[in-house]
């Protein structure tokens, strides 16, 4: 079997980890970096700490709008799978080249695996809930974080076969934590010490990109009790810089300003927090595998059950509310919500299994007998 893998960011680099070493024992892999993340401290450091293979392809699509980007990415991505003849493409999460990569294969008879398929905040104003609800809409095979993501695309009458696998991230996660947590040195470069700071995200376009939430957002950080760690995204520094706001974050004597982390450093700071503030959706789940509360600086999140379960709390940019929030007390329970750390194995059998019945039971149109019968998990919602 032959695989074309579409990767383009931080999480999806991440993502791979936890199944691109498992197919190469049994298929051929292509990785495509579509370069949506082209910052080497953003790309190029996820590859070189998890053991990611090299991508067989770099196409450095990373500037524009979201509408130029994915135009550009089509273009590029349809002579490569051309070329390649996969059997089928695998894409993660609800990028860009995630949308890129599935269309592309879509359009060119190639079967669709999606990995974190099922993903819903319902928020059609942000651009990852247009592409996460398109992607699995195109796709052959849904493999699905848990068995909430699974009802939502069940609810939705998708075509194609679901299939809960847990969530890869947990695979990293029980990989990286342990040599995170005894790595003190990027808390000693950002003179903090353990439990006695927050670690900042913020780079979403509906919070830095227009001026006045970004001075909001500049506001609660300002008003934040204890020190905050803040590695900077560079879309968010040129936001910062543009609206004369940065000067105000660096001369604040609690606010810690870095440049963006590897994924090793950034979970050394993670382990240790006292909470994350974040706008990533990533985050939010990395939050929660570390047992570190999470406030989420929208109204909206893809991981509901972290937000059930006490760990989350939704707070958008309101300073109070973040305050408030930030002195809850930690929940003394946290469940296992995305699996055993075995997901991984999961995605390749599925893609092995699918690959074995020549995605006949998986792809295909929409019959009446389809439409009357919704297709169900192969195995058990609970991992």
């Amino acid at each position: 079997m032959k695989v074309v893998t579409v990767v383009g960011n931080r999480p999806q680099f991440v993502k791979a980890a936890a199944v691109s070493r498992r197919l190469a024992e049994h298929a051929e892999e292509v990785l495509v970096h579509t370069g949506q993340h082209y910052d080497a401290a953003m790309s190029a450091v996820f590859f070189d700490e998890l053991g990611v293979p090299r991508p067989a392809l770099e196409l450095q699509l990373g500037t524009g709008s979201n509408t130029e980007q994915t135009a550009r990415m089509l273009s590029a991505l349809a002579p490569v799978l051309a070329d390649e003849r996969p059997d089928c493409v695998l894409v993660y999460g609800d990028t860009n080249s995630a949308l890129a990569g599935g269309l592309a294969a879509a359009q060119a008879q190639i079967p669709v695996a999606h990995v974190e398929a099922g993903m819903r905040s319902f928020d059609r104003a942000m651009p990852e809930e247009l592409n996460r609800v398109l992607i699995d809409h195109l796709s052959s095979l849904l493999l699905c974080s848990s068995a909430a993501s699974a009802a939502h695309l069940r609810a939705e009458r998708a075509v194609g076969r679901v299939e809960v696998v847990g969530d890869v991230m947990v695979d990293v996660a029980l990989l990286v934590q342990p040599r995170a947590r005894r790595d003190d040195a990027p808390l000693r470069d950002a003179g903090v010490q353990p439990g006695g700071y927050v670690l900042v995200t913020a780079h979403r376009p509906g919070n830095v990109d227009d001026p006045g939430r970004l001075g909001r957002l500049v506001a609660l950080l300002l008003a934040l009790p204890l020190p905050a760690v803040l590695p900077v995204h560079p879309r968010t520094a040129a936001r910062l810089e543009a609206a004369g706001l940065l000067d105000g974050l660096v001369a604040a004597e609690h606010i810690r300003l870095t440049p963006p982390l590897g994924y090793l450093a950034f979970t050394a700071l993670l382990t240790r927090a006292r909470a994350m503030l974040t706008d990533s959706g990533g985050v939010q789940k990395e939050a929660y595998l570390a047992g570190v509360p999470c406030v989420t600086l929208r109204d909206t999140t893809e991981w509901t059950e972290t937000v059930e379960a006490g760990w989350n709390v939704l707070v958008d940019l309101d300073t109070d509310a973040a305050l408030r929030a930030l002195a809850r007390p930690r929940p003394a329970v946290r469940p296992p919500l995305y699996g055993d750390g075995q997901a991984g194995e999961r995605v390749v059998d599925a893609l092995l299994g699918a690959h074995s019945g020549s995605w006949s039971a998986v792809t295909g149109r929409c019959t009446d007998e389809r439409r009357r019968r919704l297709p169900g998990p192969r195995q058990s919602e609970t991992l």
